[in-house]
């Protein structure tokens, strides 16, 4: 086994995103052609090795990304890949109109999938086990003799190894005599634990000499597991996904295995430096792909270094490294400590730090802020998710003024049954002095006071159309209650850069988001340094 880290050549170690193919299997996620260079933007700006932009050929969409990339990428560190298949069957490789596809897209890589499971070849291609390996080896050299460089993705690799491990090593000796860079390992159906993946992976590589990649799925939440085993028993070439996108439970996350090669391992596998926007860079995508970013995902999620509780904030206060395995600015992210009902005096100072007020030397102030966290979290608040609506608290307990920008005299909801399933609301703001009415329409009733609220106030404060809604979620409280309980609604807002999340509660839902949307406009002028009333 290899264990031989340190400094790496771009050439001695492959880091391959496969989020625009692979990742956009997953359910829900419909990527526009758009979409796919906003992304490969951001992976070179990650610093990603390889990125493989889709399936030429196999559908338009595809065809044109390659077409667009050339004209309008301004790729630093990665190079573009093709994916595509072996040939047919039966059918010469100069005459497959698929791998004409791969030729002409104008990517200097090419990917091809071939079948190294012997079940899946005589069950899903229909074919001999001997013609399979002719198509492996007609496609790569054609591809090669077209001046393309060529990696194979041997698919079922793992099952078909443990299934008929002679044949599986016959796929990889075939696609590396026939030109084949990389044999890539696939576990496609995700299946493999890490002392398997470990165990074969250097079998293979002692039996054939190939250059070995990883390619691992996550049914058994082993992916990263799997791909960081496969590097220490001597893979040179590891594929993912930006934040685990893929079917079923997703691929690899790209992010969390080259931060592990990276700080873990100590192996300098990326561009130095680039991992410090790798946070900033993990949600500009999932602001693409419209989902949501996972809070708790390894490295980059909003709770990978959230603390929680007095006796951890005793002990940050003392040293930070005491709970956290590393330094969160190294992937641009941020150490954030969470404000509860469990917290104590050491963790409203530190959360106080953290947003600029130094509370060290007024125990009678920290004593009622803490008493007015617990006793508003008894109430049904929650802090520890909405720190923007923290942040206006504390502002008010310490200069005795919340930030003010407008004053609401009323509002009033609509919804009806008209068939469109709208709502209408309508606001009445006072602002910079001025008295506005508006009534908005949107597809529900928060929505439509959405779009009021905005719109009332967006003429004295410009900034607030950057501000957008992603995220909202709604928890009934006292369920026992049924329909009088009190409701807690959580908001998260966008103005592209960065995200904040505010808290409201009431008797019914509508009451309870209106409170925050509140706070998140407020918050959000407050953070753009917009002078408060």
């Amino acid at each position: 086994m290899s264990t031989t880290f340190g400094k790496h050549d771009p050439a001695d170690f492959h880091v391959y995103d496969t989020t625009m193919r692979d990742g956009a299997q997953q359910e829900g996620l419909n990527l526009s052609v758009q979409d796919k260079l906003a992304i490969a933007q951001h992976l070179d700006d990650l610093g990603v090795g390889y990125i493989e932009g889709g399936w030429p050929g196999s559908n338009p969409k595809d065809t044109e990304f390659f077409a667009l990339a050339a004209k309008e990428l301004d790729l630093k560190h990665a190079t573009l890949a093709a994916f595509g298949s072996t040939r047919r069957a039966g059918v010469a490789a100069a005459d497959d109109p698929l791998i004409a596809a791969l030729r002409d897209s104008g990517a200097s890589v090419v990917t091809i999938v071939a079948k190294s499971h012997d079940q899946h070849v005589i069950k899903a291609l229909r074919t001999t086990l001997e013609e399979n390996l002719a198509m492996v080896r007609d496609t790569v050299e054609y591809l090669r003799a077209e001046g393309q460089r060529v990696f194979v993705d041997c698919e079922h690799f793992f099952n078909g190894y443990l299934d008929n491990r002679d044949y599986a090593l016959e796929v990889v000796r075939t696609a590396i005599e026939a030109g084949a860079e990389v044999a890539v390992l696939c576990d496609t159906n995700g299946g493999m634990l890490p002392h398997q993946v470990g165990e074969i992976v250097a079998d293979v590589l002692a039996s054939t000499g190939a250059r070995l990649g990883i390619h691992a799925h996550n049914d058994t939440g082993c992916a990263v597991a799997n791909s960081i085993e496969a590097v220490r028993s001597g893979a040179t070439h590891v594929q993912g996904c930006i934040n685990g996108y893929g079917e079923r439970t997703g691929n690899a996350d790209l992010v969390t295995c080259v931060a592990n090669l990276e700080f873990k391992l100590g192996m300098s596998v990326m561009p130095e430096g680039v991992l410090a926007d790798a946070t900033r860079i993990s949600h500009a995508i999932s602001e693409i792909t419209n989902y949501p970013p996972v809070a708790r995902q390894p490295y980059t999620g909003v709770s990978a270094f959230a603390h929680k509780a007095g006796l951890h904030a005793s002990a940050i206060r003392v040293d930070p490294d005491l709970y956290q395995h590393m330094e969160p600015a190294l992937v641009g992210n941020d150490m954030r400590l969470l404000v509860s009902e469990m917290a104590g005096r050491a963790t409203i100072e530190l959360k106080g730090r953290e947003l600029g007020f130094d509370l060290s030397g007024d125990n009678e102030l920290l004593t009622r802020i803490t008493e007015q966290v617990k006793q508003m979290e008894q109430d049904g608040y929650t802090f520890e998710a909405a720190d923007a609506s923290f942040e206006l608290l504390l502002t008010e307990a310490v200069t005795g003024r919340r930030p003010e920008y407008f004053d609401v005299e009323s509002w009033r909801v609509i919804a009806g049954s008209a068939g469109d399933g709208g709502a209408e609301a309508i606001v009445k703001v006072v602002a910079g002095g001025t008295r506005t009415a508006v009534v908005g329409e949107g597809n529900g009733p928060v929505n439509a006071l959405d779009h009021a609220l905005r719109q009332a106030i967006e003429r004295i404060y410009p900034d607030v159309a950057q501000f957008h809604l992603i995220d909202f979620r709604v928890r009934i409280l006292d369920q026992g209650h049924g329909t009088d309980a009190v409701t807690r609604v959580l908001i998260e807002t966008t103005d592209g850069k960065s995200s904040w999340v505010t808290v409201g509660v009431g008797p019914n839902m509508i009451e309870a988001s209106f409170e925050a949307l509140v706070d998140a406009l407020t918050y959000g002028l407050r953070s753009h340094g917009v002078a408060a009333l």
